[in-house]
């Protein structure tokens, strides 16, 4: 299991960058959660098995259609092993 924390910005609000984040999620059975930020970027904490995070990794690189990811940082942090499921944080 791994945990990661991925900060994207671009165009990543108003392109349904949150709703498509969730439904990858539980395509691939990651739980955790996205966010909007204040400064226009969004917020994804996703944990699962590695296999799967990795290819959830290469898929917030690029977002939906319509996102334009400029900037990419992830960091891994231990697990909280608290997520139930996948949810879009408002």
């Amino acid at each position: 299991m791994k945990r990661v924390v991925i900060n994207v910005s671009g165009k990543v609000q108003g392109v349904f960058f949150r709703a498509s984040t969730k439904e990858k999620a539980d395509e691939l059975h990651i739980r955790g959660t996205v966010r909007n930020n204040a400064d226009g970027s969004v917020t994804v904490d996703a944990e699962g098995d590695e296999a799967s995070i990795e290819q959830f990794v290469e898929w917030c690189k690029q977002g939906p259609p319509r996102a334009r990811v400029d900037h990419f940082e992830i960091r891994e942090l231990d697990l909280s092993g608290g997520f139930d499921g996948f949810a879009i944080v408002t």
